[in-house]
This record gives structure tokens, C-alpha cells and sequence, in this order.
């Protein structure tokens, strides 16, 4: 048996396509499958994505950090493949979790994972809720132990922080980082913004660690295509 053998094709928008030996599982949010083998047996849990251990309320953390509530176990009795697509242009990363290597990642970046990989909310002591700043960035947490494929939008540029460094990241630019790097959130004065009139509410990444940043994300996407879309208009004459 030579295991679970995944490939990341493509460019602009990438497709991950894993290929599993029998009897072997990969765990997703069940919506984002592009295409799979015939005789793939699909399993949707509030169990799955908890890293083996199972339980309502770690779905619920989940749900609180973005995520869906029930996910997808995808099992091959018999062998197979199934395939996930990017949903902005971008990158798909593959990261290993285990209890020294835990991630926090962007909402709506989660792909894939195999079975003992847990996906919760990422609580921060400041902000309480997981719910960072006026705008709703919010992060979930990947820990327990195996595989996690993860989405990033855009060009990616990645630093290496660190004790004593820190650096200061719009929300939504701030795609990945190792979950043991403390993170703060504040209204720098001096620049106007929509959300906060004469202020900009940054994050603060402190080292040591690893953080990824990327160059686009879903809002400022939105608002590129906004004026180029059909108005609705009031008057149906």
C-alpha cells in the first residue's frame, strides 16, 4: 500500500486532487467537491473535523470560526480519487499538524484534511468571540495530527518573524500564521477608513513564527466587481 497520494494542479486557480488506497478517508466541507470516483462512500457529520475526538460542541466551535457545522468524510472502499477546486485565484498549500505544528488560517481557506485533524474557532483572549475586528475577520484553528490542504488567495508572500519582531497586517491580508504567535488587534490613527472613519484597525503579529500573507481576499475582490455589476432597479417598469 503506498498511502494517500494528493497533487496540487493548475495555476491561477488550482485543483487538489487526492487519490486515496482502500479503505482510506479524507475529510471536507461537503459543498466544495469538484469531482470524485464512482463507489466513493460519503459520510456528513458534526463529528468529522474534530480530530478523532468527536462531539457536538467541537462542531460548534467550529461553526464559530466559520466553518460548517457538518463535514464531509470521504472514504474509497475500494480506491479512488476526489478532487477540490480553488474558489478565488490563488494557491493551495499543504501543511502538517501535529501537537508542535498547529495553524490559524483565514475563514473560508480550509480545503481538506485527513481524519485527526481538527478544525475549530480560534479563540483570542482579547477579542473573546474569535470575531477579529469591525470588518468580521474571523480564524480557525488547525491542530490535532495529520494533513490539512488550505486555500490562500492571490500572490503569497511569507516572513519569518522574530522574538521581538512584530508587524502590522490588514485583517484580511493576514492568511496563515502558527497558531503560538500572540496576535492583537488596533485603530491606527492617521489614515481614513470606511469602517472606522479617521482610523485603520490592523492586526499586530508578534514573533517567534511563521506568517503567510496574501495579496487578495474575498471583500476587496467583491468590491472590484462591485460597479461592474447589473443594478437592481425599484421601478419594474
Amino acid at each position: 500500500m503506498t498511502g494517500m497520494r494528493p497533487v496540487i494542479a493548475g495555476t491561477t486557480m488550482p485543483i487538489l486532487e487526492i487519490t486515496l488506497d482502500p479503505g482510506e478517508s479524507v475529510v471536507a466541507e461537503g459543498g466544495d467537491v469538484a469531482w470524485l470516483s464512482p463507489g466513493m462512500q460519503l459520510d456528513t457529520s458534526t463529528a468529522h473535523g474534530s480530530g478523532g475526538q468527536g462531539g457536538f460542541m467541537s462542531s460548534l466551535k467550529r461553526v464559530l470560526g466559520g466553518g460548517q457545522l457538518f463535514l464531509t468524510r470521504y472514504t474509497a472502499p475500494a480506491g479512488g480519487l476526489v478532487a477540490f477546486a480553488a474558489q478565488l485565484p490563488g494557491t493551495i498549500r499543504e501543511v502538517q499538524i501535529d501537537p508542535a505544528d498547529n495553524f490559524m488560517i483565514q475563514s473560508g481557506s480550509y480545503t481538506a484534511s485527513t481524519p485527526d485533524v481538527e478544525v475549530s474557532v480560534a479563540l483570542q483572549k482579547k477579542l473573546g468571540a474569535g470575531i477579529f475586528g469591525g470588518a468580521g475577520v474571523v480564524f480557525q484553528k488547525l491542530s490535532g495530527n495529520g494533513t490539512a490542504w488550505v486555500q490562500l488567495a492571490g500572490e503569497i508572500t511569507e516572513y519569518e518573524l522574530a522574538a521581538g519582531q512584530s508587524l502590522l497586517i490588514h485583517p484580511g491580508h493576514l492568511a496563515m500564521f502558527r497558531a503560538e504567535m500572540p496576535l492583537e488587534f488596533a485603530s491606527i490613527k492617521g489614515i481614513k477608513n470606511k469602517f472606522f472613519g479617521d482610523s485603520l484597525f490592523l492586526a499586530e503579529l508578534h514573533g517567534p513564527g511563521h506568517v503567510w500573507l496574501q495579496s487578495m481576499n474575498a471583500a476587496k475582490l467583491a468590491a472590484a466587481i462591485e460597479p461592474y455589476l447589473p443594478q437592481q432597479s425599484g421601478d419594474k417598469n
